[in-house]
């Protein structure tokens, strides 16, 4: 698998409408979609898979952090990795890395194949996310980019709304396994399509020094910190637990003194000193920690507490999705005209106050008058949000960081998931069940489930307060400002205005941009590259 056998991209890249271009957009479209598809479809299956392989809580979390370890540790160099050695490459090693890690998942007889798996996929996701992106912004010509990218967006999008029905759907006709046997036979069409019709192209400049001891480190250290977590709700304060705790800071520390020597640092340190860059990305980790557990919590309870069937459970979601797709490009414009900060404190707070009606639902709550009202309260606040969050994020730094600035900010998304995953059902209480328990007790979830949304409505408000450290006024625009997209998603890009001259990604998930950091002085490039999730 040593590249794409598919000429280099052609001067001024491909046209849209031409046969290249279509296929061009099945493989990124399809890849893409089938990372997305996969996150939102496995945690309507946790209750089914509890079930069949007999796992407590831990055991569930460990399935969804198993996934999101490697993925928010490794997105960042893979965008580098992809500029050096080939974003066609990259992207149908990260495909082919992920099917068989599907295949792993849907044979697995225990719960510790199912877990390695889900980190090997983590893996595969990390390498073909920021190359799906990348793919289309150096194969399209200028002026069709802005199109190629919609049209990705809004496909990728539809694939993160219809999972959660397919999901479910999938479990009650059959098996749980089924949400990852139906990655195999999409991975072999894109690596067909990718390895035969998709032109290979990369970045000369880029960096020749990777990160490779920092991406380790940050693996180290969330998985470290991940353990330790998840084991202290399942058995307490045990000597495993203090290990692994040791070893995860031990980990981030060695990681921050890494960070600051190496010439081409995967999280250069020194964007923080921007407080608008610290304050949106200390309320990004806040509103992100908040929305990993609500995500994983609602839907067991449905399941586990409310009886609520798999299909109905993953589509409970769904207006969030929704109401995202349909309202995050108008705030980023209201945004851009009264300036990010009101909304940066309001958006918060409404996620806040959903979160607390979500709080009194009973153990036979009724969606239309019980579910529904929090979770739509909870779309709002999102939608209020995540657009000029992702812009704020942008114009804090130079122009030419800004998609270095994307790929951080979304990788802190990430690791925030990952922790409040891990964290918060036991500090709500919830007990992490076992063999005979089932999934968390359900007289656990039940009564713990309402202080968990507590804590996560507190996080929110946390949140607004960070929100209010940003000045007053209008933020300025920052180049290729970004549409939020629904938060399982992987990444999240809207085109950038007519009449920019060439642009480029950085290797990370993030809108367009006109040029980034190629060396530790940030020589502006030309040329382009990565893509966020699910």
């Amino acid at each position: 698998m040593g590249g794409s056998t598919a000429r280099p991209v052609a001067a001024g890249g491909v046209a849209w409408g031409s046969p290249e271009a279509r296929w061009m957009l099945t493989a990124t479209v399809l890849g893409s979609g089938m990372a997305f598809l996969d996150s939102t479809v496995v945690t309507v299956a946790l209750p089914a898979i509890e079930g069949d392989l007999r796992t407590g809580l831990s055991g569930l979390q460990w399935i969804v952090n198993g996934y999101m370890v490697t993925l928010s540790a490794l997105i960042l160099l893979s965008g580098s990795l992809s500029d050096r050695f080939g974003r066609v490459r990259l992207f149908v090693w990260g495909v082919a890395v992920f099917a068989v890690a599907s295949a792993l998942c849907t044979f697995a007889p225990t719960l510790e194949w199912l877990v390695a798996g889900r980190i090997v996929q983590g893996v595969g996701g990390a390498l073909l996310t920021p190359g799906s992106l990348a793919i289309l912004q150096a194969g399209f010509r200028e002026q069709d980019r802005a199109r190629a990218i919609g049209a990705w967006s809004g496909l990728t999008g539809v694939a993160s709304a219809i999972g959660p029905f397919v999901g479910g759907w999938l479990v009650q006709i059959g098996d749980w396994r089924l949400i990852f046997l139906i990655n195999l036979p999409l991975a072999a069409v894109v690596l067909a399509i990718a390895w035969f019709k998709v032109p290979e192209s990369r970045d000369p400049e880029a960096a020749r020094r990777l990160d490779y001891p920092g991406a380790l480190l940050g693996v180290v250290a969330l998985g470290g910190t991940t353990y330790a977590l998840i084991q202290w709700g399942a058995a307490g304060a045990t000597p495993a637990v203090w290990t692994g705790a040791a070893v995860g800071v031990l980990a981030l520390a060695l990681f921050l003194v890494v960070e600051s020597r190496v010439a081409d640092p995967m999280l250069p340190l020194g964007m923080f000193a921007s407080r608008g860059f610290s304050a949106t990305n200390a309320a990004t980790v806040l509103v992100y920690g908040a929305l990993g557990p609500l995500f994983f919590l609602l839907v067991i309870y449905l399941q586990e507490v409310a009886g609520y069937p798999p299909i109905a459970a993953g589509a409970a979601s769904l207006p969030i999705t929704v109401l995202m797709l349909a309202l995050s490009a108008r705030s980023g414009k209201l945004a851009a005209r009264i300036g990010p900060r009101p909304q940066l404190v309001a958006g918060p707070l409404l996620v806040a106050a959903g979160l607390w009606l979500l709080s009194r639902i009973g153990t036979d709550a009724a969606y239309l008058t019980e579910v529904l009202p929090g979770v739509l309260l909870v779309a709002l606040g999102l939608s209020t949000t995540v657009a000029p969050l992702t812009a704020t994020v942008l114009a804090s730094v130079p122009e030419r960081h800004a998609g270095l600035a994307s790929g951080v900010n979304n990788t802190f998304a990430r690791g925030a998931q990952l922790i409040g995953v891990a964290a918060v059902p036991a500090l709500a209480g919830i007990a992490a069940g076992g063999e005979a328990g089932g999934a968390a007790d359900a007289g656990s979830l039940a009564s713990g489930f309402g202080t968990a949304m507590l804590i996560l409505a507190g996080l929110c408000a946390a949140a607004a307060l960070c929100a209010l450290l940003l000045p007053r006024g209008r933020t300025p625009a920052a180049s290729g400002a970004a549409a939020g997209g629904p938060p399982a998603e992987e990444a999240a890009a809207v085109p950038p205005g007519a009449g920019e001259r060439p642009l480029r990604f950085c290797g990370v998930a993030g809108p367009p941009l006109r040029s980034c950091p190629g060396s530790a002085a940030g020589r502006p490039q030309d040329g382009p590259p990565p893509g966020r999730s699910g």
